[in-house]
């Protein structure tokens, strides 16, 4: 019987990991398993992934020494960071640093990076479109991801860079349709008529997968990705069907949404600012029949809905 290639999975416990390490568990004849990273192997969710059959081993993005010994022995990995932990281009780059040189030194056969684009190959900094911010970014979560692929490439690392989009479940968390005065749920991000490229997570990890048995197909390459390209419109009349309840359009703009407050309102409204003015580029670049060639669960906004609707607020 042939031995399973071993995928160690950074962020196991979390999103995008998570869905890859179901897309793996969920297919036991698929020729690979799974070595969970995670900061505390105690914990109830990494307990739960013993339980269902993955390895689980502590690790963290800042100690070099436990991501050399995680990854130690495997096939592949897959990488990601979390910039909303501390939203700080530099600490994320770190983190990059420290994988990419991880990856390296354990002779990994293949690497998924999960990236997004540099806003500023369309935007540079010195543009006043939109703030520059940490001195030198338009939107650091992005643009500092961006700069990291050569961490990898420069490492010689094989590497499949996995640039991922705007989630459905975010729509459930805060960005998406609250009360206004008179108490009509509206929906407000700033996309104007462009079209926003969304995906649900699970999908993420599932199309990661379909990476990982196109065996040596992607490696070196870039892979654009998302579930579905839905405009404002679009979005707020699925809602509605999802939450019984009519679900109003009306986009704020990219100023009013950066002056909201919250941590990282300015980050959040530039990004929107950039899904909006580049949607043809962004929505162009993520090619939905090669997802789904990948990934034959991919999920329409409204299928996602039809399983997590009940999670979208309403209060």
């Amino acid at each position: 019987m042939n031995e399973k290639k071993v995928i160690a999975v950074v962020g196991a416990t979390g999103a995008q990991g998570g869905g890859l390490v179901k897309a793996i568990l969920d297919d036991p004849d698929g020729g690979f398993a799974v070595r969970a990273l995670t900061r505390d192997a105690t914990s109830a969710r990494a307990q739960e992934l013993v339980k269902l059959g993955a390895e689980v081993i502590e690790a963290d993005n800042y100690d070099p020494e436990s991501l050399e010994h995680a990854f130690a022995g495997a096939y592949g990995a897959f990488l990601v960071t979390n910039f909303w932990a501390h939203m700080s281009a530099d600490r994320e780059l770190e983190e990059a640093a420290n994988l990419a040189n991880a990856a390296k030194n354990a002779g990994l056969r293949h690497v998924i990076w999960s990236t997004l684009e540099d806003t500023r190959d369309h935007i540079p900094a010195d543009d006043d479109r939109m703030p520059t911010l940490q001195e030198k970014y338009k939107v650091p979560h992005f643009d500092a991801k961006a700069e990291a692929d050569a961490l990898f490439t420069e490492a010689g690392v094989p590497t499949t860079f996995l640039r991922t989009t705007f989630y459905w479940e975010n729509l459930a968390t805060g960005w998406g349709a609250t009360r206004d005065a008179n108490g009509v749920l509206t929906l407000g991000l700033p996309m104007g008529e462009s079209r926003l490229a969304g995906i649900a997570v699970d999908d993420i990890g599932r199309t990661a997968y379909g990476v990982l048995k196109a065996g040596d197909a992607y490696v070196g390459k870039t892979l654009h990705i998302a579930g579905e390209h839905l405009t404002g419109h679009e979005i707020a009349a699925a809602l509605t069907w999802a939450v019984g309840e009519n679900v109003v359009y009306r986009p704020m703009s990219h100023d009013e949404y950066r002056a909201l407050g919250f941590p990282g309102a300015d980050e959040a409204g530039n990004m929107l600012q950039y899904y909006t003015e580049f949607a043809e580029y962004f929505t162009g670049v993520r090619d939905l029949d090669e997802v789904r060639r990948l990934n034959p669960e991919l999920q329409t906004f409204e299928q996602w809905l039809r399983a997590h609707g009940h999670t979208i607020p309403t209060e």
